[in-house]
């Protein structure tokens, strides 16, 4: 029973890292190098490096979502104080003054009616109209979200940077050992021709 517990908890903490695997620590260089295909040096170090790279392609990912939600949270927060001055504003006869975005540093001024309803970009060309109130708590759903996925992108290259360290040193250690193979060998040669 108990075996089973500490088993489904290394499944979840596996399953919690976005599907990266596990780098497992090379305690013991002698028998790692005796598991077939490690037979010789470089091929063991290759299968590391390969496994390095596939980390670091992995990083680059995970910055770039890391990067498009830092951008997105900003934009959400500032889209959700626009919809609470509208919120107050639609109580007023008077129109508000604004300005808007044409294009990138071209803004237009603008006198908006007091109104009930809003218009979001979804992405992909989709824009939807929405009641202020459905708006609002469509956008704080979203917020919270990418918050939520913000945290769990920071925890996974956390992971994945301590994943990074295992491999060095599973790749410096295989090295060393084949230092030491090599330095033993010629000794061994040495010593007959003597």
């Amino acid at each position: 029973m108990a075996a089973t517990i500490d088993s489904n908890a290394v499944q979840a903490s596996k399953k919690k890292h976005l599907g990266i695997p596990e780098a497992v620590f090379v305690e013991d260089v002698d028998s790692f190098m005796k598991l077939p295909g490690n037979e010789k040096a470089d091929s063991a170090l290759r299968k590391l490096d390969e496994q390095y790279q596939k980390y670091k392609y992995m990083e680059v990912n995970l910055s770039q979502k890391k990067l498009r939600l830092r951008n997105q949270i900003p934009q959400i927060r500032q889209t959700l104080e626009i919809l609470r001055h509208m919120q107050k504003k639609k109580e007023t006869t008077e129109p508000m003054e604004t300005r808007f975005m044409l294009a990138d540093n071209v803004y237009c001024k603008a006198s908006v009616p007091p109104t009930d309803k809003v218009c979001l970009w979804l992405g992909a060309n989709v824009m939807l109209e929405y009641d202020i109130d459905d708006a609002q708590a469509l956008l704080e759903k979203n917020l919270c979200t990418a918050s939520r996925n913000l945290e769990t992108l920071e925890e996974d290259l956390d992971f994945l940077r301590d994943q990074f360290t295992t491999t060095e040193v599973n790749m410096a250690r295989v090295y060393n050992w084949d230092v030491k193979r090599r330095s033993r060998e010629s000794l061994l040669k040495s010593a007959d021709k003597s």
